[in-house]
């Protein structure tokens, strides 16, 4: 069975009498904090194997040698680092992206060391700003039809597809009614690891994007409809889950 859910993300299972064949198709799009979570191997989500990834992320620090060049790559949920191996030392075939710009991965996770990293397989610029948002609703769609399918492939009712973790958490049915710009933003406050909350100013750097305005009115209506509350002062900000 084909199981396709876009352009980018799509899976295969087939099935051989009772017993099921995985195979490894497809690229699914993700964040940062979902690969991390991974377990070795292919990328899976509910029991879907997936061969490549896509991840959109801002590209934090370039290392350039003879052989390869590493990527810190950052979303609003972890780091990663990546590596572009080159042909024989050529660096004019290096991805056309910026430090401290946005840029789009597709390529393959590897563990080295213990730490997960990523195989570019290509890499480009990213120009338009709604990308970024869009991807946040690529990967919650993604999440949303493996668990599906995954259900209905295996027989599962929803509580036991949900067992299988895939690093990342779902919105609730209430956050499930907000914009990608909004849902992005929040997300970026529940996942953010500090005792004192995300500072307003590090919102601004996770989401340059975004005109000033725009993100503080963002801010004041989460505020006002209890998704999020200001912690030390006015410009920190936590989610009470």
């Amino acid at each position: 069975m084909n199981v396709s859910f876009g352009s980018e993300f799509n899976a295969t299972q087939t099935t051989d009498g009772a017993a099921a064949e995985k195979k490894s198709e497809g690229i699914a799009p993700v964040l940062i904090k979902q690969l991390l979570k991974s377990a070795e191997g292919n990328f899976q989500m509910f029991g879907m194997n997936f061969s490549m990834v896509c991840l959109r992320a801002i590209v934090r620090n370039i290392e350039t040698s003879s052989t390869k060049i590493t990527y810190s790559l950052e979303d609003n949920t972890g780091q990663i680092t990546a590596h572009y191996w080159l042909e024989e030392g050529d660096t004019l075939k290096a991805p056309d992206v910026m430090l401290n710009k946005y840029a789009t991965v597709y390529g393959s996770v590897r563990s080295q060391g213990g730490q997960k990293t990523i195989m570019v397989f290509k890499m480009l610029p990213i120009n338009d700003p709604n990308e970024i948002v869009t991807h946040v609703l690529e990967v919650l769609c993604a999440r949303y039809k493996a668990e599906q399918y995954a259900s209905s492939f295996s027989g599962h009712n929803f509580v036991g597809a949900s067992k299988v973790s895939t690093g990342f958490d779902m919105p609730s049915s209430s956050e499930s009614r907000l914009d990608g710009k909004k849902l992005a933003v929040l997300q970026a406050i529940k996942t953010h690891q500090s005792p004192d909350g995300i500072n307003r100013n590090e919102l601004k750097r996770k989401f340059q994007q975004m005109k000033e305005s725009e993100l503080n009115s963002i801010l004041d209506f989460l505020i006002t409809e209890g998704y999020i509350y200001s912690s030390i002062d006015a410009d920190h900000f936590m989610s009470p889950e």
